[in-house]
């Protein structure tokens, strides 16, 4: 193994996201002055992003923003989800039976998710990274260089950085990852996912719903309390693409009335609080999560479905993963950027990854259509599962991420 020789080394993230920033936090937090951190990302110009997304964050998750001292500033926004409920139905059915509830606690008094919004998640870490000392630079990276030393980064106005590791979190259609040469397997679903945030007239209860109809899932998603109604929820719509031409040239009205059609008249009267954005849904993963000098972070190493609410918390499980890694072995001197080092993190990560896709594409498919017999096998199945307290019990753990023996950062310890 390289071992360390100058007294100040840098490792270089390209991608401003969540995950990106996250893996910048708990690097600077740890390792301190011996290591320069740098994200590179040109959406860093931006004073505020406008993000009408929101995430669900699992427990696992949120005990790593704890430690990371994220948590506490964040959480007065933050929705703890207290139940999930799943139905099997049409848009037009009158009556949508319940077939799966899901209790929202993985241990008393401790939601397995929260639901929290993007913009408010992405400036919280921006913040704490620049109290940190990490450097943050508005430029995207155009290019690198790898060899046995380190590597040489190139941002996009000309500046080379060197350092002894890149990380790639700029996406799913990650440019540095087509650069190293290292393939992706994917497909696109030939689906859409409609987001926006509704106004409602009552009270959630922190309960998430999600009803299967045949053109895919269409979730609501508790948020905090506001708007004009007092009561606000976050929708993910997924819709053919072969419909979404239709459903966005609609007018507020119209659009609204199609999602009342969904949305369903439990929580009363509704209204937009958001535009509804479009987001193109498939499923990826790369066939190495590291090269030489290279690590994959977050959607550039995979992408899965929605459906389960999982993408985030799956980019956050690398970041702690790669963090321990890379930590542990700048503490014994050694390089951070060497394979040996690297492989490490693939092995950490590579199964939960290549499972969980799996898993969100099996959904998807099973659920996204309308053939009578696999309707009627698929709410026998889940009527089983409701009436199995364990079986529910393994899945919520699954969910929240504390299953298994997870990366240190996610079971709330500094690093």
């Amino acid at each position: 193994m390289a071992v360390l020789t100058e007294p100040r080394d840098a490792i270089v993230i390209a991608g401003g996201g969540i995950a990106g920033l996250s893996l910048a936090l708990a690097l600077k937090q740890a390792l301190g002055s011996g290591f320069s951190i740098v994200v590179a990302d040109p959406a860093l110009a931006a004073a505020a992003r406008a993000d009408n997304r929101a995430y669900a964050v699992a427990a696992a998750a949120q005990a790593m923003l704890r430690a990371l001292g994220i948590w506490d500033g964040i959480a007065a926004t933050a929705q703890p989800m207290t139940e999930m409920i799943v139905s099997d139905s049409r848009s037009g059915d009158v009556v949508r039976p319940v077939f799966l509830t899901f209790d929202g606690e993985v241990e008393p008094r401790q939601p397995f998710a929260h639901m929290i919004g993007s913009a408010a998640l992405i400036a919280a870490l921006t913040g704490a990274c620049r109290t940190a000392g990490v450097v943050m630079r508005d430029e995207g990276v155009r290019r690198f260089e790898s060899g046995d030393a380190g590597v040489t980064v190139t941002l996009s106005g000309g500046e080379e950085l060197p350092a002894r590791l890149l990380v790639a979190a700029d996406g799913a259609r990650s440019k540095l990852r087509e650069q190293a040469g290292i393939g992706w397997v994917g497909w696109d679903y030939g689906q859409s996912g409609l987001v926006a945030t509704i106004g409602h007239e009552r009270p959630h209860g922190g309960r998430a719903v999600e009803h299967f109809l045949p053109s895919g899932p269409f979730a609501i998603l508790p948020l905090s309390d506001g708007g004009r109604f007092g009561h606000r929820s976050s929708i993910v719509w997924t819709e053919r693409a072969a419909n979404l031409p239709a459903l966005l040239s609609l007018d507020d009205d119209d659009m609204l009335a199609e999602i009342e059609r969904r949305f369903g008249l439990e929580l009363g009267e509704i209204a937009l609080e958001s535009p509804v954005s479009a987001h193109p849904l498939g499923f990826g993963v790369a066939r190495r999560f590291v090269g030489e000098r290279l690590a994959l972070l977050g959607d550039a190493a995979h992408l899965i479905h929605p459906i389960a609410g999982q993408g985030l918390n799956l980019g956050l499980k690398d970041v702690a993963a790669l963090a321990e890694t890379i930590v542990d072995a700048a503490r014994l001197g050694l390089d951070p950027g060497t394979a040996d080092v690297l492989e490490g993190y693939e092995r950490a990560r590579r199964f939960d990854t290549v499972a969980m896709g799996a898993v969100t594409d099996g959904l998807n498919r099973l659920f996204s259509n309308d053939v009578t017999p696999i309707r009627l096998a698929r709410d026998l199945g889940l009527g089983l599962i409701d009436r199995l307290p364990g079986l529910k019990r393994f899945f919520i753990r699954e969910a929240a991420g504390v299953s298994g023996a997870p990366p240190r950062l996610m079971k709330g310890e500094v690093l």
